[in-house]
């Protein structure tokens, strides 16, 4: 375990002199391991702290000459760690249960267990029993940069051993990986009941537009009803004006405080007035909140969470010095991606002549022109003419359990091409459970245990948003099944970055109506799925920027107050908006971009969108040519965690690229 004063990174002057050890041990072991032994030294070297003992005695007993013996090790680790890491994550799950899944009432005993992160202690343990030491002195510590270079020539077990010593490239006090879990906890569940009962708003002449019982959460349900609000040829514009003043209501923090999650008041937010609901409107399940009129504002209580993340990157910024910011790490190693060529991808599409093209044939299509919540149109979308109402009917009918969905996967995979035997087998492999949020896919670390699919299950049954989400966070869990019980190495479990995850998921949720029975793709949709895709991009591609930028200016400002964080990020919202949006959607000004819920729960996740619908089309291109979706997903899924450009190659014949989406796009318009 690891004391209560968090140890400070050695500095240059602390580091033992090595040059004696190397000589030793190449002495004792011969001139051909003389690469392997300067290079294990040296990773060992630059993390050994004085009360991890005598260095030279250490390199000495542990390094490995034998290739048996480094065999049969690699062999050990891999295993071990996989049960580490996958009953870690089990225990990780139970404790986060109460907070995730809507089963029953969140008890207050909850938030604390789930701020509780296990494995919090693991690397350092590893560290301490020196198992973590005898990687660093036996295998490869390679950087972005090495693996780049060489991503041609590696060999399946030289990525499998990337992927090992990749794991102790920093070391991390315990106590700050726990401050980094309770900042996701509390952020999670600030999220995760931030509902608007949509009832209870009111137009400025004091009408309510959306039906009884209808309670979003923000923002995905709150997009998500704005979606399905064209189809509403009366209220439908009405509607999405409704909304786009409570997201930036929310962006702002002028939202009051009283009506999140309480469908006891109404509120208008053009006004901002607060009223008390007449008993007859109150939902029957109307959770227990207090019916006084209160227009306080929220206590920017969203920037609040934002910042205890920004506050945990910062103690463990000292302990990574390869990259030494919550930024750095985001793109370096976790998309292993550099930001300037993501934010160039991203600036490539928001830039594109394309775009009013695009914006045109829209402004055709709805008779009118453009207006801010026209940045999630889905209008291109086959069957989306088809009511939210009618969609509703459908799945509730068809779901009304999360266990109705569970038994229908199989047929669901069938449907995608899968064979009856494949589907068996991902359908055992999953589990669904209704949650408290918008919904998430949750993945197994080990063999012998399962990924979850979680999505909200209303008490009426999933509603189309729910099935929606569902049909995305299958995929998710496809993929979990497929890069962890069949790959090669389990040290290869996963997929390059969380866009791969996302671009599979897409996949999926392409096809969510056909698998209602709605009728499949002819030539026509295939065009209107292509213009859908770049608009999808183009929307997210902006939302991603923010992200990234209120990054920077957090890192730029960093005794920032909650209240000059809003201030902030309100600004760099609509600095983005104008410079890529205004002029196609109007809107000067809106603080619109700064919506998304991501931005508070998952920190610098949102450039894996845009990427993900990049990724995703050139998946899609490749199975329109190649075929059937099941054989080519397992096939993709099954490469494993390398490096994106290699997992590219090898599942389409082409690196990253926007510019199949742009080729396409434009052949598109002009048919």
């Amino acid at each position: 375990m690891t004391s209560a004063s968090s140890p400070s990174a050695p500095s240059p002057s602390q580091k033992p002199d090595t040059a004696a050890l190397k000589a030793a041990l190449v002495a004792k072991h011969g001139e051909g391991q003389r690469a392997r032994i300067e290079r294990g030294v040296d990773q060992v070297a630059r993390l050994w702290r004085e009360e991890d003992g005598d260095l030279g005695a250490f390199v000495s007993e542990h390094f490995i000459a034998d290739p048996k013996v480094l065999d049969a090790t690699f062999t050990r680790l891999e295993r071990t760690l996989e049960q580490l890491d996958g009953h870690f994550s089990e225990m990780s799950r139970e404790l986060r249960w109460g907070t995730d899944i809507d089963l029953a009432p969140l008890l207050p005993a909850d938030p604390l267990l789930a701020a509780y992160d296990p494995a919090a202690h693991l690397t350092e343990d590893l560290f301490q029993s020196k198992v973590g030491f005898v990687v660093l002195l036996n295998f490869p510590l390679t950087t972005l940069a090495e693996r780049t270079a060489r991503a041609r020539e590696f060999t399946r077990r030289q990525w499998a051993e990337s992927r090992l010593a990749g794991r102790f490239y920093r070391r991390v006090p315990s106590e700050v990986k726990q401050e980094i879990s309770r900042a996701e906890a509390a952020a999670d569940l600030y999220v995760a009941q931030y509902n608007v009962w949509m009832h209870h708003l009111v137009d400025e002449k004091g009408e309510r537009l959306f039906p009884k019982g209808m309670r979003l959460i923000s923002h995905w349900n709150l997009r998500d009803e704005l979606k399905a609000d064209y189809a509403d040829k009366a209220q439908g514009q009405a509607k999405q004006r409704l909304i786009i003043k409570v997201m930036e209501r929310i962006v702002t923090q002028t939202i009051p405080a009283a009506v999140i999650d309480n469908p006891r008041l109404d509120w208008n937010p053009y006004t901002n007035a607060v009223t008390v609901a007449p008993p007859d409107t109150v939902e029957a399940n109307a959770p227990a909140r207090p019916a006084q009129v209160d227009t306080a504002p929220e206590p920017d209580l969203r920037y609040t969470r934002l910042l205890a993340h920004f506050k945990a990157a910062r103690r463990e910024d000292p302990y990574v010095p390869v990259a030494p910011t919550r930024i750095a790490r985001s793109f370096e190693i976790d998309r292993e991606l550099p930001e300037e060529r993501v934010k160039a991808l991203l600036t490539q599409v928001l830039t594109s002549p394309l775009v009013p093209r695009v914006a045109k044939l829209i402004e055709q299509r709805l008779g009118r022109k453009l207006e801010p919540q026209d940045l999630w149109f889905n209008g291109f979308r086959p069957g989306s003419s088809r009511s939210e109402a009618e969609l509703d009917t459908l799945t509730r009918r068809r779901y009304p359990t999360p266990e109705a969905f569970a038994k229908d996967i199989p047929r669901i995979l069938q449907g995608l091409g899968f064979t009856k035997e494949r589907a068996a087998y991902l359908a055992e492999r999953i589990r669904v459970d209704p949650s408290r949020g918008a919904g998430h896919a949750m993945p197994a670390m080990r063999r012998g245990d399962f990924p979850r699919l979680r999505t909200r299950v209303e008490k009426e049954g999933m509603n189309y948003k729910g099935y929606n989400i569902a049909v995305h966070e299958l995929g998710h869990n496809v993929e979990q099944v497929f890069s962890l019980y069949d790959v090669d190495h389990t040290l290869l479990a996963g997929v390059p970055n969380n866009a791969f995850t996302e671009a599979l998921a897409f996949v999926f949720q392409a096809r969510d109506q056909e698998l209602l029975g709605l009728g499949k793709p002819d030539a026509v949709a295939e065009r209107e799925r292509v213009l859908n895709e770049f608009w999808a991009t183009w929307e997210i591609a902006g939302v991603a920027l923010v992200d990234v930028a209120v990054w920077h200016w957090m890192y730029d400002h960093p005794d920032a107050t909650p209240a000059q964080l809003r201030e902030a990020t309100v600004a760099i919202a609509r600095e983005t908006w104008g410079r890529y949006y205004a002029p196609v959607l109007g809107g000067e000004g809106t603080p619109l971009l700064g919506i998304y819920s991501h931005m508070i729960s998952y920190p610098m996740y949102l450039p894996d969108y845009p990427l993900g619908h990049l990724i995703a089309f050139q998946i899609e291109e490749h199975l329109h040519k190649k075929g059937p979706l099941g054989a080519e997903f397992e096939r993709m899924a099954r490469y494993g965690k390398v490096t994106p450009d290699p997992w590219m190659v090898h599942a389409t014949g082409s690196p990253v690229s926007a510019e199949p989406l742009l080729r396409a796009t434009e052949a598109a318009l002009g048919r």
